[in-house]
């Protein structure tokens, strides 16, 4: 399969996703959509339904840098759970800094969870805009999550 990209809605924002078979390449929020396909697990969790979205691999966890290590500790961030800057820098051994850094630049939102990652006084960041963030905090916290496989709901 080639490299595709198409997008799907979240709110008021597009999730324009760029794919082939299981890697995710580039996911953004944009205020215009493009036609074209979107894997439905990422169709399903965007619409708030229950998805599964750990089959997915990101081009930013490869390798052994330090933004990978930080994009592989985010994965693991349980979903409807948050975790802050610092304790994802003593995780991974650097420094809050370099997390927020990593968040800021990472190319696969929503498959590397960067909303899930925090101040310890308040949200943190997110790009384009801090409402994308609490809108996905927010439907993660929602019971049945987005993020619960239909499988293994009761």
């Amino acid at each position: 399969m080639a490299i595709v990209m198409g997008s799907c809605r979240f709110g008021l924002w597009h999730v324009h996703v760029t794919w082939q078979d299981n890697l995710v390449y580039r996911v953004r929020f944009a205020r215009e959509g493009v036609v074209g396909p979107v894997p439905r697990e990422i169709q399903r969790y965007c619409a708030g339904l229950p998805a599964d979205l750990s089959s997915f691999e990101s081009v930013a966890t490869e390798g052994e840098s330090t933004f990978a290590r930080i994009y592989r500790a985010v994965r693991a961030i349980p979903c409807g759970e948050t975790a802050t800057y610092g304790e994802i820098a003593r995780e991974v051994g650097t420094a809050p800094r370099a997390v927020g850094s990593a968040m800021a630049r990472n190319p696969t939102p929503i498959v590397v969870p960067c909303h899930r990652v925090v101040a310890k006084t308040g949200l943190g960041g997110f790009s384009p805009d801090l409402e994308i963030k609490e809108a996905l905090l927010a439907m993660e916290r929602r019971t049945p999550g987005p993020c619960t496989p239909e499988n293994e709901r009761d």
